[in-house]
């Protein structure tokens, strides 16, 4: 039995100008992922938190207050993933290629469950 391999970046740019990540797969998609989504989603233990999905996508506890976040630097981690950068000086997650496709993919769902639970928990992403 074969299993699928492992989406892989074949591109990977930070578009300064329009404030997001420009990532394209080995699998034929590509995808546009702007600061604030990207800090929102993070994968930084200390925003996600150690117990059971509490918050949107990836489960932790709701980032708010993030709608002018600017990305500052990618620093590539191994073969592996990238640490991102932000003007709001969080920088500890890894973003591993797998993780960067699921955010591409079900951004739509994503976000807008992230926007029900800021409404849910009365937060705004405006700081």
């Amino acid at each position: 039995m074969t299993q699928d391999k492992a989406p892989w970046p074949v591109s990977l740019t930070l578009n300064r100008r329009e404030n997001r990540l420009d990532i394209a797969f080995d699998k034929g998609l590509s995808f546009a992922l702007d600061a604030e989504y990207l800090r929102v989603m993070t994968p930084s233990a200390a925003d996600r938190g150690h117990g059971p999905a509490a918050g949107p996508g990836v489960g932790g506890r709701t980032v708010g207050g993030k709608a002018r976040v600017r990305l500052e630097a990618l620093t590539p981690i191994g073969r592996y993933a990238v640490r991102l950068s932000f003007d709001d000086g969080h920088d500890t997650g890894l973003y591993t290629w797998a993780f960067l496709f699921q955010l591409g993919q079900d951004k739509a769902v994503l976000w807008q469950d992230y926007l029900a639970t800021l409404d849910r928990d009365g937060l705004s992403r405006e700081a």
